[in-house]
């Protein structure tokens, strides 16, 4: 892959992030109600600190990947946390780097918020993101629980 550029999410960006959007909840078997695309892309140019962001990935200036994070307080640290909640790149290109870039974007995020640190989940299942996720980053071992 030649060109990669990541860049903050954009009003303009719409259509692009939606198809991404899309097939990464695909690929988790999952379906949204059209209200929450609404809802998400509104809050995702919401002010505020604790409002989601996102970044874009653009590879010969075509859309190819997404990542949405934010911030939070916890109980564990004065400095905020960050996580990275939802990344995305389009199978044709993946193992060219977007994802490692998307990730290090969100890094340097939150390093310029001073946020503690950035973590996120993943299904025990998805090896070709665990490869990525292995090298760039270190397995805590957690597993998550939900009521």
């Amino acid at each position: 892959m030649s060109d990669i550029t990541i860049r903050p999410l954009q009003q303009g960006d719409h259509d692009d992030w939606r198809r991404l959007w899309r097939a990464y909840l695909e690929f988790y078997e999952t379906e949204l109600p059209q209200e929450v695309y609404a809802a998400t892309w509104e809050r995702l140019f919401s002010p505020g600190i604790y409002e989601p962001k996102g970044f874009l990935a653009l590879a010969d200036g075509k859309a190819v990947g997404l990542t949405h994070y934010m911030y939070h307080r916890s109980g564990w640290s004065l400095a905020d946390k960050c996580y990275l909640q939802d990344l995305f790149v389009d199978p044709a290109v993946r193992g060219g780097g977007v994802g490692a870039a998307l990730i290090e974007a969100v890094r340097r995020a939150a390093e310029e918020a001073q946020a503690g640190e950035v973590y996120w989940l993943t299904h025990e299942s998805n090896a070709t993101a665990r490869r990525l996720y292995d090298r760039v980053a270190t397995n805590t071992g957690f597993l998550k629980y939900r009521l």
